[in-house]
C-alpha cells in the first residue's frame, strides 16, 4: 500500500519545490530573501504548536470515530498510525490517507471496508468546518460567496443522503448493477454502515465542532505570520480577514484536489494578501512560512512517525 504511494509522493514534493521556486521568481528572490529577514521568527514555534494542536484535535476526532465503530486499540498505537498518515498529505485529496485503514487492519483486524469510511466522515466535517470558518468573511468582503455556498450545499446535500438508509440503499442497489461493485456489493453495505453511525446528528456535530476549533489554531497560526513581519507598515491585518483568507485558500486547494492543495492553495493565499495591499514579496514570504508550518510540517511528522511506528509494530510498510 505504502510502496504503491511512494513515487507518488516523491514527485508532490518534486512538484511542491517548483511551487516554490515559482513564487520566489514572482516575488523576485531577493525581495523574497529580504521579507524573510523581516520576519520575527521567534514566533514561529508558537505557529508550529498551533499546527500541531490541529493534528492533536483532529486525533481526538479520530478515536471519537474508532469508539463509534467499537474498534479497540490502544491510544498510542492509534496516534502513531494517524500521525503516520500524514505523509500522505501530498497524495491528490488526501485520499492516500486511508493508509490508516490499511493499519488499522494489520493491527486491530478491522476490514478497511469497515474503517476507510471514517476518511469520508473525516473529509466532510473537514470541508463544512473551513465553510464555516470563512462564511462570515466571505459576506464581509464580499468574495468567495458563490464557492463557498456551493460547496457547503454540496456537502449538506451528501449528509442528507448518506443519513437516509432508504435513499442510500436504493443508490446502492443501482450502482451494484455495475458488475465490480456487484461483486464487493457486502464491503459497500459495510462501508455505508460505517458512515452512517458516524453522520448521525450527535457524531457530526460533535465531529463538526472538533473541526472547527482545529482548523481554527491554523488560521490562528496563519494570523500570527501575517502580523510577525517588523518594520512594514499597513500590515495590521485582523483575526475575521486571516481567518478567511486561510480557510477559503484552504477550500479552494481541496477543491481543486491537487496533491496537497500545491499551487491552488498558495496561488489563493498570496493573491488575496495582495488583495489586502500587501507588499507582493511579504505576500510570499508569508504563503510559504504557512505552508511550511502547516502542510510540510505535516509530511515531516508523517515520515518521522511511521519510522517510529515500523520499529515499535512487527508490521513493516516499506523502507523509506
Amino acid at each position: 500500500m505504502f510502496s504503491k504511494y511512494k513515487k507518488k509522493i516523491l514527485l508532490s514534493v518534486s512538484f511542491g519545490a517548483f511551487v516554490f521556486l515559482v513564487f520566489s521568481l514572482y516575488a523576485d528572490f531577493n525581495n523574497l530573501l529580504n521579507a524573510f529577514n523581516q520576519f520575527n521568527w521567534i514566533w514561529y514555534p508558537l505557529v508550529l504548536l498551533l499546527s500541531f494542536g490541529n493534528y492533536l484535535i483532529r486525533f481526538l476526532k479520530w478515536q471519537f470515530y474508532l469508539g463509534i465503530l467499537d474498534v479497540q486499540i490502544k491510544t498510542g498505537t492509534s496516534f502513531l498510525i494517524f500521525i503516520s498518515s500524514f505523509v500522505m498529505s501530498v497524495t491528490p485529496g488526501k485520499m492516500g490517507e486511508v493508509l490508516k485503514s490499511f493499519l488499522l487492519k494489520e493491527e486491530t483486524g478491522t476490514p478497511v471496508s469497515v474503517s476507510a469510511p471514517i476518511i469520508l466522515a473525516e473529509r466532510i466535517t473537514d470541508f463544512l468546518s473551513v465553510v464555516l470558518l470563512c462564511i462570515t468573511g466571505a459576506f464581509v468582503f464580499d468574495y468567495g460567496k458563490g464557492i463557498i455556498i456551493a460547496t457547503g450545499s454540496v456537502f449538506i446535500v451528501l449528509v442528507l443522503v448518506l443519513s437516509s438508509r432508504f435513499v442510500s440503499f436504493k443508490i446502492i442497489s443501482v450502482l451494484s448493477r455495475i458488475r465490480f461493485i456487484g461483486a464487493h456489493s457486502e464491503k459497500v453495505y459495510a462501508s455505508y454502515n460505517s458512515i452512517y453511525e458516524m453522520i448521525k446528528m450527535k457524531p457530526l456535530f460533535y465531529g463538526l465542532f472538533l473541526s472547527c476549533i482545529a482548523w481554527f489554531l491554523e488560521c490562528l497560526g496563519f494570523f500570527i505570520v501575517i502580523n510577525g513581519f517588523t518594520g512594514v507598515s499597513g500590515l495590521e491585518t485582523g483575526i475575521l480577514s486571516a481567518t478567511f483568507i486561510y480557510a477559503f485558500s484552504t477550500l479552494v486547494g481541496a477543491i481543486a484536489m491537487l496533491p496537497g492543495g500545491l499551487g491552488a492553495t498558495e496561488a489563493t493565499l498570496t493573491g488575496l494578501l495582495i488583495l489586502l495591499k500587501i507588499p507582493k514579496n511579504i505576500s510570499v514570504a508569508s504563503t510559504m512560512i504557512i505552508r511550511v508550518a502547516t502542510l510540510w510540517f505535516a509530511v515531516i511528522l508523517g515520515v518521522i512517525t511511521i519510522q517510529i511506528y515500523q520499529r515499535k509494530s512487527h508490521h513493516r510498510i516499506t523502507d523509506f
